[in-house]
């Protein structure tokens, strides 16, 4: 596990990236996504083979670091959700307001796990 700037209470420590590292920490922080982990590796390893080149395994790795990054950070977690659930908000000025904070959780999660 790698070290991380403090963000409050956080559910695990940040894994590292690899597949194994990645599945245990969502096994714990999101334990219902596992199959959709397997599902998109199996895609990402496959397309590899295809194409003859790892960027598909590489982006695999890092939406998945992403995406653990925003479950196991309770701050993160909450702002992602209340940002879903506005995006189709009838009032359009509101999910306006949702997709950009929605980009935003997702740039600061890409972020934390890139550095």
């Amino acid at each position: 596990m790698s070290t991380q700037a403090d963000h409050g209470h956080e559910l695990v420590p940040r894994p590292e990236q690899t597949p194994d590292a990645l599945r245990a920490a969502l096994a714990v922080v999101d334990p219902a996504r596992l199959p959709e982990m397997q599902r998109t590796k199996d895609e990402a390893f496959a397309k590899a083979v295809a194409w003859q080149s790892l960027s598909p395994v590489q982006g695999w790795v890092l939406t998945w670091a992403r995406d653990i990054e925003i479950a196991r950070r309770p701050d993160l977690s909450t702002r992602h959700a209340r940002a879903t659930r506005e995006l189709e908000h009838e009032d359009a000025a509101v999910a306006h307001a949702a997709l950009r904070e929605l980009s935003a959780v997702l740039d600061e999660a890409m972020k934390a796990v890139r550095t």
